[in-house]
């Protein structure tokens, strides 16, 4: 079985000298942004990134370029001369593309220059549900079978990766999926009574949560949140949870494999001192976002747990189109 390496690889095998990488950047370096104008992602890449630009000594032109999933603007970087002239600004849908039947590339072709932060799940429930917490929750539905409704978004999203994990971890739930087009419809839809249960991003939740107008009933994390401290994290009720935690969705920026050392060291450096900015800081606090800042082998280590537990949590569930196996992604370790 192969297996996925995250890294980037020597400049001296590209040719490319010490000194060169030394006067990076020389030229405008063009940033493709995976999502559309004012989208999570755009947004968090144009607050970032003026600040790594004042660190560099240079200019990031910022270019839109969507479609297929973000695996467009992927495929266009990874095609790109792994000079660090060409950088790919994406979340974390490309670490399923290849399973879900999306395209032929993840980010194993890239080198992580910095994943800048993550989203927090938060499971909700209706005000009226009958529990009260996460354990309450899973002693409900066991007891009521088929009558618990789950709010969902679609094959590959956060809400299906969350009900796979508690799946997982819990054993199969007997519950009614109920799918709707975001998590934007289905917290109005939660809070109006039509599903009991929903999994969604802290950010997009919490201030309904604050407004008293849904309950949390546990964090998907190793700890709890400082956003609301006093709900506590699932791996309180079950530690089966570790086995895939910390997960949530992700903001990184990657460079093409290949890209000299001292290129990926010099923009790993300003982006993780962009991200202490506190102006940054305030805007991912204020959206629910845990800030990251990490690159190099602790990056690699991340994207690779990352995608081996999504991948198998997702085809355990029945909703990916390939086995994880056929591209040398390994079942996580229990």
């Amino acid at each position: 079985m192969k297996h996925i390496v995250f890294g980037a690889v020597s400049a001296l095998a590209f040719g490319i000298g010490t000194a060169q990488a030394q006067d990076y950047p020389t030229k405008e370096i063009q940033g493709i942004i995976q999502w559309g104008a004012g989208g999570s992602t755009d947004t968090v890449m144009r607050a970032v990134t003026p600040h790594a630009e004042e660190i560099l000594g240079g200019t990031v032109v910022m270019q839109n370029m969507t479609g297929a999933v973000g695996a467009i603007a992927l495929n266009y970087v990874a095609g790109a001369e792994a000079d660090g002239y060409t950088l790919l600004m994406g979340a974390e849908n490309p670490m399923l593309y290849k399973v879900m039947g999306l395209g032929d590339k993840d980010y194993s072709e890239f080198t992580p220059i910095s994943i800048l932060a993550r989203g927090t799940p938060l499971l909700v429930a209706n005000n009226d549900a009958p529990f009260n917490d996460y354990a309450e929750m899973i002693a409900y539905v066991k007891a009521h079978p088929g009558e618990v409704r789950f709010g969902a978004t679609g094959p590959g999203g956060l809400p299906s990766v969350v009900t796979a994990m508690i799946n997982t971890v819990e054993g199969k739930l007997d519950v009614i999926s109920v799918p709707y087009d975001g998590d934007g419809p289905a917290l109005t839809a939660l809070q109006g009574g039509a599903i009991d249960v929903m999994p969604a991003v802290l950010g997009a939740a919490i201030e309904a949560v604050r407004a008293g107008n849904m309950k949390p009933l546990a964090t998907f994390d190793v700890a709890p949140n400082a956003k609301l401290p006093d709900v506590p994290a699932v791996t309180s009720f079950n530690d089966g949870y570790n086995t895939y935690l910390p997960w949530g969705p992700f903001f990184g920026v990657f460079a093409p494999n290949g890209t000299p050392d001292d290129v990926v060291a010099k923009l790993s450096a300003a982006y993780t001192e962009a991200a202490k900015v506190p102006d940054f800081v305030e805007l991912m606090d204020n959206r629910g976002f845990t800030l990251m800042g990490i690159s190099g082998d602790e990056a690699d280590q991340f994207l690779t747990k990352w995608q081996q537990g999504t991948a198998w949590l997702l085809q355990d569930a029945g909703e990916t189109k390939t086995s994880p196996e056929e591209f040398g992604i390994a079942r996580p370790a229990e």
